[in-house]
């Protein structure tokens, strides 16, 4: 997967992307709306060391104790003997957890900072615990009562009251709410799809046949209800995704040109009987001579699209209560014949399975140019493959968005397994990219060649 297969990922889901960033900004402002102002004053403190005979060796020694005891006042200034001095009861722990202190590297000095939601009581804060430290440190740094101490506390900087808060700040809050919008919704994309295996793609769908892609066939909104493409003079976008099909069998195998195809796929609800329909229709109207064949014996469908009688046809001619002629019925198109499945019998695979089955689609292969075989899905049942491994040829229907890899895989192995010929692959209902529909027709109106 390069960058271009994402930014079109992305550029498909815009609306998800867009809704993740519109509840990433309402969140940053409800965020900000609902978070009290914070203050923080800060004081600057100068830890020094006494020099008792003014000498050089004597300062140095001060100096080196100074920096020594930095270390220990910044933890020593936080701590609860400290505060205390300041404040009382729950007010010592909220004092606490709202003061910062550290140490300026490589100097003497601390710098201890006190936020707080009022201003004022922030540099009162500060300023009263420089003060309480300055005067513990001049105690406790004491050898004896009444001595000097070695080491003293002065308050360099004392703190003004801030008139800026540091907190919420909007601007920041937008930019992290955005980044963190961005990386939850592209990356909930990104997961999605790479848990997502279902076919959405004809590369997709070559790897996983292992056969070329053969037709893409677009989704349309009265395609379940009027699922053949005589409609509307054969100018919709099935009508020419299926002449696209015709036009490529013509090409799979110059030398091998398949008499009988066999039109299945991994389960149901794929169009695989709509496929073998409207191919044959599409053939026929090239000028082959084509019979389609209903070969679901379990679910026949053939009759209730082309709108046939289906009571007689293969269950009886296999079993010799019918002749071939006789269950063959004729459609609209001249050159288009249809042999239904027949009575539903309680042996389909063994009916598939027999010689009868094998002399009656020679004879089929025989009279026709083309014999296209409504067949089972292949996981359910072994009918496909039984049907595939007497034809020429298997066409695998697959539907955009439900067919998995997985079962795809495991089809393919099927076929394998028997040696049947896959000569390609389709993908049905994909969304299509637009309605308009781009070719020559003729507007009786006009009277005249226009774009369609």
């Amino acid at each position: 997967m390069d960058l271009l297969y994402y930014i079109r990922l992305m550029r498909r889901n815009w609306l998800l992307i867009l809704l993740s960033l519109a509840l990433g900004v309402a969140a940053a402002f409800t965020v900000t709306a609902n978070t009290p102002p914070k203050y923080v004053a800060t004081i600057s403190m100068l830890v020094s060391g006494y020099d008792k005979e003014g000498s050089l060796s004597t300062a140095y020694q001060a100096g080196m104790l100074s920096q020594q005891r930095v270390q220990s006042y910044a933890t020593l200034l936080s701590s609860r003997r400290v505060v205390s001095q300041i404040a009382s009861g729950e007010e010592v722990a909220r004092i606490q957890a709202n003061i910062t202190v550290e140490a300026v590297p490589s100097t003497v000095l601390l710098r201890a900072t006190v936020s707080d939601t009022d201003p004022a009581r922030a540099a009162r804060t500060a300023n009263a615990l420089g003060e309480a430290f300055s005067r513990m440190i001049n105690e406790i740094e004491r050898p004896t009562p009444n001595s000097r101490p070695t080491v003293k506390v002065t308050m360099v900087d004392q703190a003004d009251v801030p008139t800026v808060p540091i907190s919420p700040r909007p601007t920041v809050n937008l930019a992290i709410a955005i980044a963190i919008a961005l990386f939850v919704g592209i990356g909930s994309l990104v997961l999605r799809d790479r848990l997502d295996t279902t076919i959405k793609s004809s590369e997709t769908l070559q790897q996983a046949s292992k056969s070329s892609v053969l037709g893409i066939i677009d989704y349309e909104r009265d395609a379940r209800r009027h699922p053949l493409i005589v409609r509307k003079e054969g100018r919709s976008s099935r009508s020419e995704a299926f002449r696209s099909l015709r036009t490529n069998l013509q090409f799979i195998g110059i030398d091998r040109q398949p008499k009988s195809l066999v039109v299945t796929s991994c389960l149901p609800g794929e169009g695989k009987s709509s496929t073998s329909a409207n191919l044959a229709i599409t053939l026929a109207q090239a000028g082959w001579r084509v019979i389609l064949v209903d070969g679901d014996l379990r679910r026949p469908s053939i009759p209730g699209y082309l709108g046939i009688e289906g009571a007689v046809g293969l269950t009886d001619v296999l079993i010799d209560k019918a002749r071939l002629e006789e269950a063959v019925q004729t459609w609209s198109e001249p050159n288009l014949s249809v042999l239904p499945s027949g009575r539903i019998p309680p042996n389909p695979s063994e009916l598939l399975a027999s010689r009868g089955m094998r002399q009656m689609l020679a004879t089929l292969s025989e009279t026709y140019d083309m014999v296209i075989i409504d067949a089972p899905p292949l996981l359910p049942v072994t009918d496909a493959a039984t049907l595939a491994a007497i034809s020429d040829g298997t066409l695998l229907v697959a539907r955009y968005g439900k067919t998995r890899r997985e079962h795809l895989a495991r089809a393919v192995d099927a076929l394998s397994s028997i040696n049947a010929r896959v000569v390609g692959s389709v993908l049905n209902f994909t969304p299509a990219r637009s309605n308009r529909h781009y070719g020559y027709g003729y507007d009786p109106k006009v009277k005249t060649l226009t774009s369609v």
